[in-house]
């Protein structure tokens, strides 16, 4: 008597030495350009803004040295969106933080416009810097450089020890060092 065994070959995930398709990025932007600005427009409420983060996700997009196709396109682009309006919105609060101490300026102390777009550029250039360190990095060195707090109320309003404050200010003074001119 024989006995014949049938053995299924195992099911396994598509190969893992395989690499990530390649990117095929005007497939992408034809295919979710258009749902995109749609979709940021119903966040922002600006048809421009919504047109320009989304010429920018793609852009970020491009810049990248070799991207890969995302496996859900929408939520990778959205999420990159929401990313770039966070920043948007940061900067448009910030450059009214700007406008209005500039308003409480006596007129002779006004700077020209050439040193207020420099200031304008400086002061961006500074919170971009702090904010690719966290909020909590950035909310200290703040509360240190323009509220004269100490390191002990600071700790206490962020939660953590003074010597993390320590740390989180050092940090952030070196961040701006690096991108002083």
């Amino acid at each position: 008597m024989t006995i014949i065994l049938k053995i299924k070959p195992a099911i396994l995930p598509a190969d893992l030495t395989a690499r990530p398709a390649p990117l095929d990025l005007g497939a992408l932007h034809a295919s979710h350009h258009g749902w995109l600005v749609g979709w940021l427009q119903g966040r922002l409420r600006s048809r421009a803004d919504a047109a320009d983060i989304a010429q920018d996700v793609f852009l970020r997009l491009l810049r990248q040295p070799e991207p890969q196709a995302p496996r859900a396109p929408r939520a990778y682009l959205a999420t990159i969106a929401q990313r770039l309006a966070a920043n948007l919105h940061r900067r448009r609060c910030l450059e009214q933080a700007y406008l209005d101490a500039l308003a409480a300026l006596p007129e002779d102390a006004m700077p020209s416009p050439e040193d207020q777009l420099a200031l304008r550029q400086a002061v961006a250039e500074i919170d971009d810097a702090l904010s690719a360190l966290g909020p909590k990095v950035k909310r200290a060195f703040l509360l240190a450089q323009f509220e004269g707090l100490g390191y002990a109320a600071i700790a206490q309003q962020l939660g953590v020890t003074p010597r993390t404050v320590v740390n989180y200010v050092a940090r952030a003074m070196a961040q701006c060092c690096l991108h002083a001119p």
